[in-house]
């Protein structure tokens, strides 16, 4: 396969994960036979500096010219909030040009030497969850307003909007263990009974197979950290996913491990670690480059439609981190580099065996 992949790496940390994911897919390309094409672009705060936009209109015909987005962090201090122009606006802008409005962030334990999450064994065990998070709408692309004393953000949803995420999420339910967790915050904001009753309509009316809860949002909070491994697949709005994926994070053990995937309604899609830019430690060579190295696996399998390479991919690096091959955000005790980890990557990825 031939395969123009845009390559964003953006600020802090960025440039740094994203060359660990590019030398795992430039192994799978060796090692399956095919052709992967790095293009590179800029947005965030470095594309700001250089051209005033935080995405340049070339960084959007780019990535709509690609098969695939990769992309590493946006944002630091030297852009804050007060800038007129802020790096997460090219995030924001990009998610809307390119029409992604469902963010895929899988989590899962990883048993490893080093115990590297916060929670006893027997709570994480068996954790597989994949929360849905709807990317285009709700409070952070509502109307906003700063006067003097008083600053306003809305939130709005469409019905449309509302059953194009619930659908993705339910699809992907039926491949999993068929349980459906609905999450918002119904007893208190009129955009969450809305979500509510459409989420109920296209499930029972479309997957009646799918086992479906609905959970307020700081109930589910409570839940993930009492009883993770009860769920399945969780689709909520854009504020409420954000907030509640970083939160799972610490299921796995650390935020660096979370990949993400941000699909549209075709095969085009932006793939992307749910950290930040992480700039205290940009350049230091000591992040964690796993969800990078994760989201390129979801670009196989979701964009390039490549399932055996992917599944290739996770089991190197699921067996990377089982042989203790951690960063200082995993292990305090030795723990190894950024590029040290993705040649342990690239190392497995070539030695497994071809199914």
């Amino acid at each position: 396969m031939k395969a123009i992949i845009a390559l964003l790496p953006g600020d802090g940390i960025g440039p740094e994960v994203t060359a660990e994911a590019v030398r795992a897919l430039r192994a799978v390309a060796s090692k399956f036979g095919h052709n992967f094409i790095f293009e590179e672009a800029d947005i965030g705060g470095i594309a700001i500096d250089k051209t005033g936009k935080a995405l340049p209109n070339e960084t959007t015909a780019l990535c709509k010219q690609s098969h695939a987005v990769l992309l590493g962090a946006v944002g630091g201090p030297k852009w804050g909030p007060a800038s007129k122009v802020r790096p997460e606006q090219g995030l924001l802008g990009i998610r809307k040009e390119l029409g992604l409005f469902a963010n895929l962030r899988p989590v899962r334990h990883f048993p490893s030497p080093s115990n590297h999450t916060v929670f006893r064994p027997e709570v994480v065990q068996g954790v597989d969850l994949l929360v849905v998070r709807e990317l285009t709408g709700g409070i952070y692309f509502g109307e906003k307003r700063r006067e003097a004393t008083w600053a306003m953000d809305a939130c709005t949803y469409s019905e449309a909007e509302v059953e194009r995420v619930v659908r993705k999420a339910a699809l992907l339910a039926m491949s999993r263990r068929k349980k459906l967790t609905s999450v918002d915050k119904a007893n208190i904001l009129e955009t969450s009974r809305l979500w509510r009753e459409v989420t109920e309509r296209v499930v029972r009316k479309e997957f009646p197979q799918l086992e479906l809860e609905h959970l307020l949002v700081d109930a589910c909070a409570m839940y993930l950290i009492q009883r993770p491994s009860s769920f399945d697949v969780i689709v909520t709005e854009n504020m409420f996913g954000d907030i509640l994926t970083d939160e799972a994070s610490m299921l796995s053990g650390s935020i660096g491990l979370l990949p993400s995937a941000s699909l549209g309604e075709g095969r085009l899609g932006l793939y992307e670690p749910i950290h930040g830019s992480a700039p205290d430690i940009a350049g230091r060579g000591i992040a964690n480059p796993y969800g990078t190295l994760a989201s390129a696996a979801m670009l196989l399998r979701y964009s390039l439609g490549l399932e055996k390479e992917a599944a290739a991919l996770d089991e190197a690096i699921s067996q990377s981190i089982q042989n203790g091959v951690l960063t200082a955000d995993m292990r305090q005790a030795s723990p190894l580099s950024t590029s040290e980890v993705g040649r342990s990557v690239e190392t497995l990825l070539l030695n497994l065996p071809v199914v």
